[in-house]
């Protein structure tokens, strides 16, 4: 069974949704570097850098980075939909993860951890940092809208892959607030992909209703 390392608010939630539009059972264990406990000491033991999502595959092999992951689930669950079957299609459904992967992901990281790419960086130096990602990674979000049109959804007929990161990863960072004046028409889709009969459960546990 595929073991997978998580907690909530975190990108597990597009793996925990890869696994539901496959229906293949998984093993759930709460973790992240933020929550000290038996989770996180098991995390380490499998990735020392205690980085969510982390899969444990049922031959023990361990896989880290959301893309790679979801990439390799669509491989193994072809019949998921998770990546379209048609050629062409597939390939831009891997280029979307990517895309997202280096650079909404890159960016999130240094909004979140700006002290880690300016050494002895005051406050007001971190929130310059803060300030320029976020507007580059809102840029990010613009661009990503006008270059992967629904048809209806991202993946094509039926949510897949990619419907799930960019779901995900557009819930930090005010990137939905941004979106939702900028490309409403796409804000409207990620909406709809989290409301999806199937997904709502998984997204209501990531981030409970207020």
């Amino acid at each position: 069974m595929y073991t997978l390392f998580g907690a909530q608010g975190s990108g597990a939630a597009a793996i925990e949704a890869a696994f539901v539009l496959a229906g293949v059972p998984f093993r759930s264990v709460d973790a992240a570097s933020w929550q000290p406990g038996p989770g996180l000491d098991e995390l380490r033991r499998v990735n020392p850098l205690a980085q969510v999502p982390t899969l444990l595959l049922p031959d023990g092999t361990v896989l880290t980075e959301s893309a790679a992951i979801l990439i390799e689930l669509g491989l193994r669950h072809p019949a998921s939909g998770l990546l379209p079957p048609a050629e062409a299609q597939r390939a831009q459904a891997i280029r979307g993860l990517v895309y997202i992967a280096a650079n909404c992901y890159a960016a999130i990281g240094v909004i979140d951890y700006p002290e880690r790419w300016c050494t002895e960086a005051g406050d007001a130096d971190r929130d310059r940092i803060r300030s320029g990602s976020r507007a580059r990674l809102h840029q990010l979000w613009d661009l990503f809208a006008d270059t992967f049109p629904a048809g209806p959804f991202l993946s094509g007929s039926q949510p897949g892959a990619l419907d799930l990161l960019a779901t995900v990863v557009s819930k930090w960072s005010g990137a939905r607030t941004h979106l939702a004046a900028s490309r409403p028409d796409f804000s409207a889709l990620l909406q709809a992909i989290e409301r999806e009969p199937r997904l709502a459960p998984v997204f209501d546990r990531y981030w409970p209703p207020s």
